[in-house]
């Protein structure tokens, strides 16, 4: 390894997040237009608030607000007696005011944190700040990436979409650390109540990342603030995934490390990643707070939502969900994860849990439900409840084999949209009754000497292919378990 090699090692990775989620309220964080564009026609849910025509004032949303708070409560964030609304003035050609307003020194959360869990190991990572803001505008660069567009487009639909900007301390030493907590925030954020992440541009993160020399880490893994003063920080903005973000700073990180390398300082500034080429591109120097001159909004009075804190309930978060699945269900860390892994999954599981044994529900659920929608990239919402449990119900009262329910029945109702009971008549899948299943079993055994003479010869094959032999004379239709106690019943005679 040349020393330069050894230079770059010898610094830790800081990283800091700065995550913009869209609160999921009917209307606009100050105004009445709608937040449901998706599909419609560019600047066609626009007024003269969310414009920021003269003389046009705000009126706070009280759902946004609400909203910020269960996620204080979530993140076990402080609410202070008093907050209120800032200007944050810069120009970007998609926020229409020249400014936005925002929350500054006065946020609606304070000091909260998040657990996550990396490779079996379990940290906690402390959250500064979660304060409201709106959204500006949307950009389409025409004719390329943002550094080669022949020209840009602006849509002020999105301008005004409420926000919560939810701001980590620099906490994390990896980009897979980054990728884990938020999968954890987006979780929580599910389960609240006031986050899709189905909709497009839902959630968008800006990182904060710098290398500080190892000697500068304490042992507990902190960093004094002098450290990190000293450390020029890279933003890497335009990350709008999970998945992104661990590439976004994993390339980040290489970057950097070859320009110390290369005996290079890292440049403090702002940089776009361009996901389509998988590299970040230099954008602007990056801001000072004294750049946005920030004041109080005059339009809007302080809000004392203090004692909303205990006044407003949120739903069991799924930490809490998963181990309660596990004492009360019995399931295996696996399982109780997997069928947490969203409220809706986790809601449609104790509906089962109603009608079925837990372990025969968490068996369908979580192993054959899961895995053939995720196979086809389809929502949990792509089924209806009611055919899953007359699916269950066919399986569990033996109508149907449990491969058949599987690899027939379950793949047809997401396929064709069909209900059970109509692939059960269409592929005449009814169990095979006991005395057909017994002469089919006889006749296996009689018609293949080699496989009985293996058998008895102690090769483990042996019993698996008599066992489908009997399946392909019933058509599938007997139950594999009682095909192989028949079988080793006749052979063992």
């Amino acid at each position: 390894m040349t020393a330069q090699t050894t230079r770059a090692r010898e610094h830790a990775v800081v990283i800091g997040l700065e995550v913009h989620v869209q609160l999921e309220t009917a209307t606009k964080l100050f105004c009445g237009c709608s937040t449901d564009t998706a599909d419609d026609a560019p600047n066609t849910h626009t007024c003269p608030v969310c414009l920021g025509l003269p003389g046009a004032l705000p009126v706070v949303n009280e759902a946004a607000v609400e909203a910020a708070v269960k996620v204080g409560k979530a993140i076990d964030a402080g609410i202070p007696e008093e907050t209120r609304f800032h200007r944050k003035n810069y120009y970007y050609p998609d926020l229409p005011k020249n400014f936005q307003i925002t929350q500054y020194d006065e946020p609606i959360c304070q000091d909260g944190s998040l657990e996550i869990s990396v490779e079996g190991e379990r940290r906690v990572i402390d959250i500064e700040r979660a304060h409201l803001e709106e959204d500006p505008g949307s950009l389409k660069h025409e004719g390329g990436a943002i550094d080669r567009a022949e020209y840009t487009l602006v849509n002020y639909n999105r301008a005004g979409t409420p926000l919560m900007e939810i701001v980590t301390r620099p906490d994390f030493r990896s980009p897979s650390e980054v990728r884990a907590f938020l999968a954890k925030l987006e979780e929580v954020l599910e389960y609240l109540g006031v986050f899709d992440a189905e909709r497009d541009g839902s959630l968008r993160v800006d990182a904060n990342i710098s290398l500080v020399p190892n000697e500068e880490v304490d042992a507990d893994g902190s960093i004094s603030g002098t450290a990190l003063a000293a450390a020029n920080r890279t933003e890497v903005k335009n990350i709008s995934s999970h998945k992104g973000a661990e590439k976004a700073l994993a390339y980040e990180v290489t970057r950097q490390r070859n320009a110390v390398q290369r005996g290079r300082e890292v440049e403090q500034e702002t940089r776009h990643w361009d996901e389509a080429r998988g590299v970040t591109v230099s954008m602007r120097s990056k801001e000072a707070e004294k750049d946005y001159r920030y004041f109080a909004e005059a339009d809007l009075p302080p809000m004392q939502v203090s004692g909303w804190k205990e006044e407003i309930p949120i739903p069991e978060l799924p930490d809490a969900r998963r181990e309660r699945f596990r004492a009360e269900y019995g399931l295996g860390s696996e399982a109780a994860s997997k069928l947490t892994s969203t409220k809706a999954v986790a809601d449609f599981y104790e509906a089962l849990t109603e009608r079925f044994d837990p372990e025969f529900a968490a068996a369908w659920t979580a192993d054959r439900l899961l895995g053939e929608l995720n196979y086809r990239d389809m929502p949990l919402s792509a089924v209806e409840r009611g055919d899953v449990v007359r699916l269950l119900e066919l399986d569990d009262e033996g109508e149907i084999t449990t491969k058949n329910a599987e690899e027939v029945v379950l793949r047809a109702m997401l396929d064709e949209g069909l209900a059970p009971d109509e692939v059960v008549e269409r592929e005449d899948l009814g169990t095979t009754d006991d005395d057909e299943v017994a002469a089919a079993v006889a006749a296996a055994v009689a018609d293949n000497p080699d496989a009985v003479a293996d058998y008895h010869a102690g090769e483990d094959g042996a019993l698996n292919y008599l066992v489908g032999q009997v399946m392909a004379a019933t058509g599938g239709s007997a139950d594999p378990g009682t095909v192989n106690q028949l079988l080793r019943a006749e052979l063992d005679e």
